[in-house]
């Protein structure tokens, strides 16, 4: 008889599922047997394993949002909430352990490039990309050590020094009578500032800490000779400076100008300059000149590297006749002073015809930024394209992991064409294998279900070495319990 016969009805057959509340809840009374058929568990209202006990009356609570709900709302939600922070763990390491994108990822495989030999054209742009990376990658880095370094260039200042003289006048109505009096003018450029096309123009004052024009003592005083000028924090810059007073005779006046060096610069001391062949320079500068001429005329000390043997000029310079590296720094602080201003003497002209305007010129070489610095800090800093870059590289990657996945569902369709049988044996032994190495199983359960597999050679003796085994250890226990043995 078959099973549909001996069962007519669909709803009284045996489910061999996951339990029966898929269709017994709404079947009144026991559900129905098999003569000499034992029911499993789950047929009987008892659990299922994994599954969640039943409550009073056989019945699971009702769901308000439709269906049977297998865990109260209160208790799911409890249950939930102490699965969460394992779930977020897992998330956090599952992030963490995501892998890298690697040049090799983007490479496609010999089949593939044997399949579609097109790609061929991708693979020399892969190539052309490493070289252009490998050439950029190098231009930063020298890019990044010229930047440790100040970038300067030498400019010419040009320094227009001018005066104007006003005799005085009386009003026509017999009013106040102003004196005469004169106006000194400092302005300047640099030359050849038009060639640097739409970059804004440099200030005059940009240029200089400080500036004092020095009057005739015997003419203004002692209080009224001295004009200065310094920068500060909240400093406004300005094209020129201008000086008004009152006056009718030749003034000679002297212009001090203190230029603004960045990085500081020094006056070196006369024997010292005159040692290192260099007069104003910056610290760092100063030390490496020092260095040189130590290392040129071999001064270190051969057994204690530490120490320099100061020659005849050294000592002469420290007071000393040795010393260390580590003091150099110290010991030429005190042969380093400010450095010098730039000195102009003029004379502001009031007498003779050319006294309503007088003007001269004079070119300074001056140390500024070099333009292509900002450039460089530009080229280092991330812009728009870089992250366009990058994006692209991630769609390629993608592209590259969807044609590698095409590769091998192509390759597993392709061989279960060819030999069907030989592919699904195959198949089977190996996700055997793989379930038995997720699921940690130890030995060989799927043979071991098997009798052939206790008839090896291998088995037989195993049992045999187990039972000698297991009836010496018992008759070692009856001789200590008789007392044949201590």
């Amino acid at each position: 008889m078959s099973q549909a016969s001996r069962f007519p009805n669909p709803m009284q057959r045996p489910y061999a599922g996951h339990g029966q509340q898929n269709y017994m809840g709404s079947m009144p009374g026991p559900p129905q047997q098999r003569p000499n058929f034992s029911p499993a568990p789950h047929m009987t209202g008892g659990p299922m394993p994994g599954q969640p006990p039943r409550f009073p009356g056989g019945q699971y609570p009702h769901n308000p949002h439709g269906g049977r709900s297998a865990i109260p709302t209160a208790l799911q939600h409890a249950l939930e909430s102490k699965k969460r922070p394992h779930m977020d763990k897992n998330m956090q390491q599952a992030n963490r352990n995501k892998k890298k994108p690697r040049i090799a990822d983007k490479i496609l495989s010999q089949k593939i490039r044997q399949l579609v030999p097109e790609s061929q054209a991708y693979m020399d742009l892969l190539a052309f990309e490493r070289k252009l990376d490998a050439t950029i990658q190098r231009k930063k880095l020298d890019i990044q050590e010229a930047l440790k370094r100040p970038m300067k260039q030498k400019r010419k200042l040009r320094i227009f020094i001018s005066n104007t003289f006003n005799p005085g006048r009386q009003d026509a109505d017999g009013g106040e009578e102003t004196g005469p009096w004169w106006e000194l003018r400092v302005e300047g450029r640099l030359l050849d500032e038009n060639a640097e096309g739409s970059k804004p123009k440099q200030k005059f004052s940009t240029f200089f800490k400080s500036l004092v024009i020095e009057l005739d003592k015997e003419l203004y005083g002692p209080d009224n000779h001295l004009v200065e000028w310094h920068r500060t924090a909240k400093t406004n810059e300005t094209d020129g400076f201008q000086v008004k007073r009152a006056g009718d005779q030749n003034v000679k006046c002297t212009v001090l100008l203190m230029l603004d060096y960045n990085p500081l610069k020094y006056k070196l001391d006369h024997r010292l300059a005159r040692l290192l062949g260099i007069h104003t320079e910056s610290r760092p500068q100063i030390i490496n000149a020092l260095w040189q001429y130590i290392k040129q005329h071999k001064l270190q000390d051969p057994n204690e590297r530490e120490f320099v043997n100061c020659d005849k000029f050294l000592a002469q310079i420290f007071d000393m006749p040795r010393l260390k590296f580590a003091e150099l720094p110290a010991r030429l602080h005190s042969l380093l002073m400010a450095p010098d201003p730039i000195v102009i003497n003029h004379t502001i002209v009031v007498e003779g015809p050319d006294a309503a305007k007088k003007a001269a010129a004079y070119d300074v070489e001056i140390e500024i930024d070099d333009p292509n610095k900002a450039q460089m800090n530009a080229f280092m800093m991330p812009s728009k394209s870089q992250q366009e870059i990058a994006a692209n590289e991630a769609k390629i990657y993608d592209t590259v992991e969807q044609i590698n996945s095409l590769k091998t569902s192509r390759e597993f369709y392709l061989s279960f064409s060819e030999n069907p049988q030989e592919f699904i044996t195959n198949w089977l032994i190996s996700q055997s294998r793989d379930l038995k190495t997720m699921t940690d199983v130890v030995g060989q359960p799927e043979e071991e279900r098997r009798a052939e597999f206790y008839y090896n050679a291998n088995i037989q003796e195993g049992v045999s070495r187990y039972f000698y085994n297991k009836v010496n250890e018992r008759k070692d226990e009856i001789e200590k319990h008789l007392g044949f043995k201590n």
